[in-house]
């Protein structure tokens, strides 16, 4: 159970970081879905900050789509969540598509440093561990766990702050089954563990938190949760821009973020890639309400 009972919602409008538009309304669906209604149901005290919206122009760079604008809009996250961990409150954060995870993590590793690292439970079909060496689309939000851990692209979550990098021993990687080969060779050089959807079918989904949890939490001040929507398979969570067959079941993701809210171990979190113009009937996004619900201690019984 979360013990901080003063939420954030932060939203970011990004979809420049993908190749299919419509998930820069992302946020707006998932509000839409009751999430602030629900968490005040549970308890919380609720204050929503509105939305980052990208600049409307910006210059690329080689393997770098929309590089200017994707750093400006996570360095706009990182003041956000920087204000938020100040006032003593929990950060949630809403995109649009993955990159904003480079933003919102800096703010949270940066803030609780002095006391120590953080852990990171990264929930997503794809590694998010590219370069612009490596990629084969130039989309940065294929790269943001591979920037906050250091390695790279380093304009991701350098903001003139002097980065704090999060250290691989406490980063996990779950549910990964569509995983680029380059991108997958830098995580085992790098020490990242990584439980495959292969694993999970092996080992369950109880065994494998219980090890993530493990990994990002002793040692650590706290875990981070990054949940990208198109881990789950999407006879689930059709409404995302790079759905994957064959991923985790809705059961199986709402198991993840409950074991999660039961370590007492989440201190932020965000809930990306819902793209509405892909959805059916908001179904995408009522199902990423729940899991914040659930992550923050909603029980069923």
């Amino acid at each position: 159970m979360n013990k901080n009972r003063k939420l954030d919602i932060i939203g970011a409008q990004m979809d420049l970081g993908a190749s299919q538009k419509g998930v820069g309304m992302g946020p707006f669906a998932v509000r839409f879905a009751g999430l602030v209604a629900g968490l005040e149901e549970m308890g919380y005290e609720v204050r929503d900050k509105g939305d980052v919206i990208p600049p409307l122009d910006g210059m690329s760079r080689r393997g770098l789509m929309h590089y200017d604008q994707v750093v400006e809009t996570n360095r706009q996250i990182y003041e956000y969540v920087k204000e938020s961990l100040n006032d003593g409150r929990f950060p949630i954060v809403l995109g649009g598509d993955h990159c904003v995870a480079a933003g919102s993590i800096s703010a949270v590793a940066k803030h609780y440093a002095p006391q120590g690292e953080i852990g990171i439970i990264w929930i997503d079909a794809h590694g998010d561990w590219n370069n612009e060496k490596t990629t084969d689309t130039g989309n940065m939000h294929g790269m943001p766990f591979s920037a906050v851990c250091g390695y790279g692209p380093d304009g991701m979550v350098d903001f003139g702050q002097d980065p704090h990098f999060v250290p691989t021993a406490h980063c996990v990687q779950v549910a990964g089954h569509a995983l680029d080969k380059p991108e997958a060779a830098r995580m085992k050089e790098a020490g990242m563990h990584v439980f495959s959807m292969h694993d999970i079918d092996r080992m369950g989904m109880t065994e494998v938190m219980k090890e993530a949890i493990r990994i990002a939490g002793e040692g650590t001040v706290g875990i981070h949760l990054s949940f990208d929507v198109d881990a789950i398979t999407p006879e689930y969570a059709p409404g995302t821009g790079t759905p994957v067959p064959d991923g985790l079941t809705a059961r199986e993701a709402f198991l993840a973020v409950e074991m999660l809210a039961e370590s007492g171990k989440l201190i932020s979190m965000d809930l990306v890639e819902v793209n509405p113009v892909l959805d059916e009937k908001n179904k995408t996004a009522i199902l990423g309400a729940k899991m914040i619900r659930s992550a923050l201690g909603e029980s069923l019984y």
